[in-house]
């Protein structure tokens, strides 16, 4: 039993809460892990793609533990042996908080209560406790797994100068991120793309003229529903969370099959940050803010300098090329289209806590990438072709986990 949850069985089997209504074990624990994450994902001295590496892990862990009790499927990492009578519930809901209480003392604390409330509403018995057992141990394993992936090694990224000369010092995110272990890819360079467009070709004066235009603070020509748009997706990190829970929902899939589409979608999620951070550290290339002030160095004639132009925002801390949050709609939309066998779905509505009201909303996958793309684009922090590199390589990378990982049983001899 993990120390962090030790003395959870023993506090869950005394319980008669009266049953709350959960719909999905799956869903549940997902919001439960979007909250923990939460922190994770503020610039609070880590890197903020560790939230989506923790619910990566925790989503792997649920659906191995779900999986090893109905084995329709080849495992993630571990399929261990279970009654058929053993818990879903108790082994998904134990194997996420398992997982979640290696974040901080405070966390632990936390799943530890949220685990007695939730498994109050499952009757006492072996089914129960067996299900306990397993999701700790399925998480344990997971756990020792990823250990050593590479996540927290040192940041030796080095800047380029010359000696004595200035350079702005925030720190750079994640730039050992491209050697860490990926879920499901075999190496972050495996969908490496071609470098970005020449600074002396049309496109880049085409793409440097309409960020320029578009995605300035002050711009004038971008309209008041695309300023909603830039903000809307500024920082979407684990907005993609209840876009997945809605489908998972819509589509009426059982707590494996959530499992499973869930899992997937994080795995996505997770190695498309690794793939697209090995890209942005491969060709160091530069933000529209950087560009723009040094309009009259790249050698074009046709891109004008504007000395005090700046974004919506802050530019977030690594290098441009290409669109972090396109390569992450994408893998999520290149999931979704090829577990349902389609780009259509039931419309799905996302909101914003940063804009109380504001509702968006989706009935396929190229109308969310579609929005992202545009969004980095009026928000001043990516150039179009960068936007659509990122959401090819999201497309594939999302395809080439499902078909990776996680394979029906019937159609796969093994992971």
């Amino acid at each position: 039993m993990h120390a962090k949850i030790r003395g959870v069985v023993a506090a869950v089997l005394l319980t008669t809460a009266a049953p709350p209504a959960f719909a999905n074990v799956i869903t549940d624990w997902d919001e439960k892990a979007v909250v923990a994450v939460t922190p994770m994902a503020a610039l609070n001295g880590t890197s903020p793609y560790t939230a989506i590496r923790m619910l990566a892990m925790v989503h792997t862990a649920m659906f191995d533990a779900v999986n090893s009790i109905e084995r329709r499927y080849q495992p993630y990492l571990v399929q261990l042996p279970a009654d058929p009578t053993t818990s879903k519930d108790a082994a998904a809901a134990a194997a996420a908080a398992t997982v979640l209480a290696t974040i901080d003392d405070k966390t632990a604390g936390d799943m530890k209560r949220a685990l007695v409330a939730y498994l109050g509403s499952i009757p006492d018995g072996p089914a129960k406790s067996d299900g306990i057992r397993l999701g700790e141990s399925v998480a344990a394993k997971l756990l020792e797994e990823r250990a050593h992936d590479g996540s927290s090694a040192p940041d030796a990224y080095r800047p380029r100068t010359s000696p004595g000369v200035y350079v702005p010092t925030a720190i750079t995110l994640s730039s050992m991120w491209p050697d860490m272990k990926p879920f499901a890819m075999t190496a972050g360079s495996q969908f490496r793309p071609a470098p970005p467009v020449s600074l002396d070709s049309e496109d880049w004066a085409r793409d440097y003229n309409e960020i320029k235009d578009y995605g300035g603070q002050n711009s004038t020509k971008r309209t008041g529903q695309q300023t909603e748009t830039a903000r809307f997706w500024i920082n979407p990190l684990t907005g993609y969370q209840p876009f997945l829970r809605q489908l998972a929902t819509a589509k009426q899939m059982d707590v494996v099959d959530s499992a499973r589409f869930m899992a997937l979608s994080v795995v996505g999620l997770n190695d498309a940050i690794i793939a697209v951070l090995d890209a942005k550290y491969q060709y160091n290339f530069w933000r529209p803010i950087t560009a723009i002030r040094n309009g009259d160095i790249d050698g074009n004639p046709n891109t004008d300098r504007d000395a005090t132009w700046q974004p919506i925002g802050p530019t977030p801390m690594h290098p441009e090329y290409p669109c972090s949050h396109c390569i992450q709609s994408g893998a999520v939309a290149g999931v979704v289209k090829a577990v349902l066998g389609t780009e259509d779905f039931p419309e799905v509505a996302l909101t914003n806590p940063a804009l109380p009201g504001v509702v968006h909303h989706f009935a396929n996958v190229g109308a969310m990438t579609e929005e992202v793309a545009n969004a980095r684009i009026w928000a001043g922090f990516h150039y179009r072709f960068s936007t659509r590199i990122g959401t090819q390589m999201g497309f594939q990378i999302g395809d080439y986990v499902v078909k990776s990982v996680m394979q029906p049983v019937t159609l796969a001899g093994g992971r």
